[in-house]
């Protein structure tokens, strides 16, 4: 079993790679708690990392327990965005406590729940997991992309998939975040949907990509 202390300082080397830095000062920038030179002497002890110099690698049970880690984050961040609407601290504080109680069977239900998401509301990748290939199912069509609702419908958006990083950008700033509940208000000639006074037309491309949790129905959502 892996150090709460560990399990961050893997998940800092796996997000300073992602962008394409893999020295220790670039990981500490990336970690959210203090690491000393033993913590790192005791991960390359357990074959988790590859030191030289000032640079960091992973081994390859490294990245397999990093990739677990960044997992189990990252949906957490799902789970509390699309439940509670968070700000950005608020979100990688709490995510950074839910990740380390996750057992693998509730990581994926949640991950199931979710319908498989495969960005967190920041636009970063989610590791796949089993569960994403066999592609599994809890409760049929909770999580479904906004183009399946029709007028009258809402839904609490869960995660975007941007075609682009444009397109994402573009929604967030129209207030289009995950936790924002929308209603279709009509899917001709124009989809149109309405959301906190507001009535915005979306490109159809766009709207396939918008995620939803199906609000009709479900007591207290709306």
């Amino acid at each position: 079993m892996l150090t709460e202390i560990q399990e961050e300082i893997l998940e800092a080397v796996w997000t300073a790679g992602e962008k394409k830095h893999n020295s220790i000062q670039a990981v500490r920038k990336q970690c959210v708690v203090d690491f000393s030179e033993n913590d790192l002497a005791e991960l390359a002890k357990r074959d988790l990392i590859v030191r030289d110099g000032d640079m960091i690698a992973f081994s390859d049970l490294g990245k397999e327990r990093a990739e677990t880690i960044i997992r189990r984050h990252r949906l957490a961040e799902v789970l509390v965005t699309s439940i509670l609407r968070l700000k950005q601290a608020e979100m990688e504080e709490i995510a950074c406590k839910v990740e380390h109680c996750l057992q693998p069977e509730v990581e994926e239900s949640i991950c199931t729940l979710l319908g498989h998401p495969e960005i967190c509301p920041d636009g970063r990748p989610i590791p796949r997991g089993k569960c994403c290939t066999k592609g599994q199912k809890v409760i049929s069509d909770t999580v479904v992309s906004l183009n399946e609702l029709d007028p009258g419908e809402s839904g609490k958006i869960t995660y975007i998939k941007p075609g682009s990083h444009s397109n994402l950008h573009r929604l967030i700033s129209f207030g289009l975040t995950p936790g924002v509940i929308v209603t279709v208000h009509r899917t001709t000639p124009a989809f149109c949907i309405k959301f906190e006074n507001t009535e915005l037309a979306l490109d159809r491309e766009i709207v396939k990509n918008i995620f939803v949790w199906k609000c009709n129905g479900l007591n207290g959502m709306e």
